[in-house]
């Protein structure tokens, strides 16, 4: 990987306990954009057994997040996310995706898309406030 912010972001999206046990993988596409990408567990379905909106905002945010710290540069934390789910996800692997469309200096603007294999399953815009740097080198 020739980006070292995006070989640490990486790193840290690996060691989190959370997308360990959701089996979430994150790799960035080459507009430094990331892309999340979740095989489905049944175990995450709710009653009706599909998976449950909650994970569809998880991948949202995740996406948001490590596009929004990428190409900005700076530790941001979820300050608001406006979800839109449009179809269920159909028992089908997803994948999500962001990209920023605002980096200003107090936060990060970004919209994201959840999709399966058979279209488009749930959309997001959220801001991301920056609170600090990452540790240089």
């Amino acid at each position: 990987m020739s980006n070292p912010l995006h070989a640490f972001l990486i790193a840290q999206f690996n060691e989190a306990p959370l997308n360990k046990t959701l089996g979430v993988t994150l790799e960035y596409n080459a507009q430094g954009e990331a892309v999340c990408h979740w095989k489905r567990k049944a175990e995450f379905d709710h009653g009706g057994q599909d998976t449950h909106g909650g994970i569809l905002v998880t991948l949202l945010d995740m996406a948001g997040w490590f596009t929004a710290a990428a190409q900005s540069g700076a530790i941001v934390v979820t300050s608001d996310i406006n979800v839109r789910l449009l179809s269920p996800a159909k028992q089908q692997d997803l994948v999500a995706t962001a990209r920023v469309i605002r980096d200003g200096s107090k936060a990060v603007i970004a919209e994201m898309t959840v999709s399966s294999p058979k279209g488009l399953v749930a959309t997001a815009n959220a801001s991301f406030a920056k609170i600090g740097e990452f540790p240089k080198g």
